[in-house]
This record gives C-alpha cells, sequence and structure tokens, in this order.
C-alpha cells in the first residue's frame, strides 16, 4: 500500500439516507483498497441521471452516490502498484458505480475514491482535470456493453469494419449520444441520429451522417426511406414508450436489434425479428449489478476480461484526441453544487450538455 498512511481518518461525501434522500454526510471513513484497487483524491464529479433515479427506484439508507470522477492518485494497492498502469500522483478519469448494494462505499461523490486501475483512464496531456468527468467514464462502460455486446456491432474503435452498417442512435445531442455517435463512426458506420432542430449542428460536429427531428410525425418513416427499410441496429438511451415505438418503426423489414440503456414496456416490443435487451453500465466489470430485475444483471466474467483490453484501446484514442468530450457547464458549489445539479436533472433543466462540479480548487 503507497502513501495511506498520509490520508485523514475520515471525509465527507453524499450518501442515502432513510427513504433514499441523499445528503451531505461528515465522517466517512477512506474506503480500505483491495490488492487490485487504487484510492483517488477528487478533483471533479459529473452528474448523470441515475444518481438520483436509483436512489429514488431502490432506496437503501448508506449507499453512497456518484459516479463520474477526475481526480489524483494518492494511494495504490499492492497489484496495482506492481502492475504499473498508475503512480500516485497521476491523474485520472473514470467512473465508478455509485449507490451500488455489492459495495456501499462505491460513490464519486465524496472526497476518496475507491476505484480500479484497468477501469480508469489516464487524464490525457491538454486536458483540464476539472474538466475531464465530461468525457464520462458511465457513458464509456455502458456504450461498451451496449454497442459491442448488445447490438453486437462490427467492428472495433481502433479496426473500422469491412462492411459499413447504417446505426441509429436515438437522441444524438445527449451526452451518451454524442459518445455513441463517435463510437460507431471509428468502427466504420454511418449514423443516423435523432435530435431537435436547433441541436442538428452540435451533433453533425461529432460525426452524425443523417439527422432527424423526433417530434416530426414522419421521423421513423424518413429513416426508414433514407436507410432503404434495411437498419437493423438502435440505440435508445431513453426507452420511453414513443422512443421504443419511433426505434422499431425505423428498423428495416428483416428486424435486427434494439438496445435500451433504461427500463422499457416488453409489450411493445411488437416485432418477433427484433432482438431486445435492456443495458446497464455497471456490466462492464463482469460482475453483474446487484439490483432487482430488470436492472439486474448476472455475473459475465468475459465481458470483464474484454472490457480491460478495451479501455486500453480507448486511452490511446482519448490520447491522441479521437473521442471529444461533451459540452458541459460548471456548478460551483462542492457538495451543495451536486444537490443542486441533481435538482436540475430531476426537473428537466438541462439539455445537451453535462454537468460538472469541481470539488478542489485549481
Amino acid at each position: 500500500m503507497a502513501a495511506r498512511d498520509e490520508l485523514p481518518s475520515n471525509q465527507t461525501g453524499i450518501i442515502q439516507h432513510e427513504g433514499g434522500i441523499l445528503q451531505i454526510t461528515h465522517g466517512l471513513p477512506i474506503p480500505e483498497l483491495e490488492p487490485h484497487q487504487m484510492l483517488v483524491k477528487t478533483a471533479a464529479v459529473a452528474l448523470n441521471p441515475c444518481d438520483y433515479k436509483m436512489p429514488l427506484r431502490f432506496p437503501t439508507p448508506g449507499l453512497w452516490d456518484g459516479c463520474d470522477f477526475s481526480g489524483t492518485v494518492v494511494a495504490l494497492g499492492s497489484e496495482a502498484a506492481a502492475q504499473g498502469r498508475f503512480r500516485l500522483g497521476d491523474q485520472a478519469f473514470g467512473a465508478v458505480q455509485g449507490s451500488n448494494m455489492s459495495d456501499p462505499m462505491s460513490g464519486a461523490y465524496c472526497e476518496y475514491i475507491r476505484t480500479e486501475p484497468e477501469l480508469t483512464f489516464h487524464v490525457p496531456k491538454g486536458m483540464d482535470i476539472f474538466n475531464a468527468p465530461s468525457l464520462s467514464g458511465t457513458a464509456i462502460a455502458t456504450l461498451g456493453v451496449a454497442l459491442f455486446w448488445s447490438l453486437q456491432l462490427p467492428g472495433e474503435l481502433h479496426t473500422p469494419a469491412f462492411k459499413h452498417e447504417d446505426v441509429l442512435v436515438y437522441g444524438g445531442s445527449s451526452t451518451i449520444g454524442l459518445l455513441a455517435i463517435q463510437m460507431v463512426k471509428l468502427c466504420g458506420h454511418r449514423v443516423i441520429t435523432t435530435c431537435s432542430p436547433h441541436n442538428y449542428d452540435l451533433v453533425k460536429s461529432y460525426g452524425a451522417d443523417l439527422v432527424f427531428d423526433y417530434n416530426s410525425p414522419t421521423c421513423a418513416e424518413d429513416i426508414r426511406a433514407a436507410t432503404k427499410n434495411t437498419l437493423r441496429y438502435a440505440l435508445d438511451p431513453f426507452a420511453e414508450a414513443k422512443t421504443l415505438r419511433m426505434c422499431y418503426a425505423a428498423i428495416g423489414r428483416t428486424g435486427g436489434r434494439y438496445c435500451a440503456l433504461e427500463q422499457y414496456q416488453e409489450s411493445l416490443c411488437s416485432r418477433k425479428t427484433i432482438k431486445h435487451e435492456l443495458v446497464m453500465g455497471g456490466a462492464i466489470s463482469g460482475r453483474g449489478v446487484e439490483l432487482p430485475d430488470p436492472y439486474g444483471i448476472l455475473p459475465r466474467p468475459e465481458i470483464g476480461v474484454w472490457a480491460r483490453s478495451w479501455y486500453a484501446e480507448l486511452q490511446k484514442l482519448i490520447d491522441n484526441g479521437k473521442l471529444k468530450m461533451c459540452p458541459f457547464q460548471t456548478i460551483p458549489g462542492k457538495f451543495e453544487g451536486i444537490l443542486e445539479g441533481l435538482d436540475m436533472l430531476r426537473n428537466g433543466k438541462v439539455s445537451g450538455k453535462k454537468l460538472v462540479v469541481p470539488m478542489a480548487t485549481k
């Protein structure tokens, strides 16, 4: 264990209390490290809808909250130190699974975060550590499972597919939508996306090839015409009744795959030729996700093995500027700023940008 003796005895964080209410809590312990883990002193965090949705859906007092983070490595477990992927003082960013029933102290809304080096990224040269969470380790993890295990897209991020496919990314102006557009393009495919007209230029700047207004009554029909009734892949971050119906209507005559990132009404999945699945980003570890159905995911060690090599490839792309940060808005106030930002997300006051909260002084 490196540098552990220099750490404070306790810290402040945001955890669930009775009824899943998130509260700033003092006197929390500094998490002990397993040999394969490292400890990061938090510089900034980014906010995700799941950070307020999980406590609402599955209130569990004592669970630590928050996922996306950046910070400085301050301690390493023995295996992590020997591996050499990170060293003390390195700047890192990534995500942990907040409100995690199988690991209650897994959360980013605190001063010291326990994470795994193999599922964490170095902050590249030229990127401000306080802005790094806007790249969203949560979205990256979710898309790894969604694109390559659920949709089973041909090609890889560093090796484009020989045969180019059309891929629908619903809601392309969202954080996960903008990252999905970039990843699908890197795999060599044509990106079809939907958003409001005022975001057309934004999604095109991230690589979208064809953009459609999701408020248009002919949106699905227009996509089907543009893809000549051959679309086989659809990613739906929202999985509402209207978004599912639109994706299903856009998929071509022979069917395909539909991947949802939220719970959806299976009764609406009326086409037997379309395989549908809910994906959770926490599955990237290979250890599964301990939640009630339909969010619970059984362990799949093969995903964890794949993810560790995939993250290494992603690091190269990030270092070379192949993945762009999403637009973001900085909210001051540290822990109070986090709670304010979560209220903004809950009340629908955020569109087309990531909320980032600095937790340390520049």
